[in-house]
């Protein structure tokens, strides 16, 4: 779907077709499936100092050096792997989060294999519900909750890494878990009320 500019939309968006489809059809739409709440957590730390406009554009390439985020694939990538990943230009090539997302990936792949699934993990945060916020304003969207702080602590505990409460709400934002399209959004009025 091709993004109209004359829809309002929350002011973090700006003008760039992929920004705009990205918050039309994705940002705040509720996400339950493991490997996809997994692309979106690496994807959040890989933005961390940077704008999500340049994940965004490298995205469709990470999901083929990540092959696909594939969790029992990512858990097991060696030096030589990693090595390839620092030498690629169609990623961000911080060693610090390559090697975030490769222990990330076993953390989760620990807490699969002990029958955890990763949705109802992430999702026991909310009680299964999505939070529906009504600002008014970006200036009121908070960057962080006791929410965020309680899943970035749990995180760590159980191994992840690049998970401070600043990225875990900007997460929350991305898979649905709070709704935070501004009120005078075209996206609000058809926000799920869950």
């Amino acid at each position: 779907m091709s993004p109209s500019i004359s829809k309002p939309r929350c002011a973090w968006v700006n003008d760039s077709a992929l920004y705009q489809n990205y918050h039309d059809h994705e940002w705040g739409i509720p996400i339950y499936q493991d490997r996809l709440l997994f692309e979106f957590l690496i994807l959040e730390g890989m933005q961390a100092g940077l704008s999500w406009l340049t994940v965004l554009k490298k995205r469709t390439h990470y999901r083929v050096v990540f092959d696909q985020f594939e969790i029992s694939k990512m858990a097991y990538y060696d030096t030589a792997k990693i090595n390839e990943l620092l030498n690629d230009p169609g990623i961000i090539r911080n060693r610090l989060k390559i090697h975030a997302a490769i222990s990330n990936a076993q953390a989760l792949l620990r807490m699969q294999q002990a029958g955890l699934s990763f949705s109802a993990y992430i999702w026991s945060f909310v009680d299964g519900t999505v939070i529906r916020n009504h600002w008014q304003h970006k200036e009121h969207v908070p960057i962080t909750s006791t929410i965020s702080d309680a899943l970035a602590k749990d995180l760590k505990k159980r191994g992840f890494k690049f998970v401070g409460t600043t990225i875990c709400y900007a997460f929350m934002q991305a898979v649905g878990m709070v709704n935070d399209h501004t009120q005078d959004c075209h996206c609000y009025s058809k926000a799920p009320l869950m």
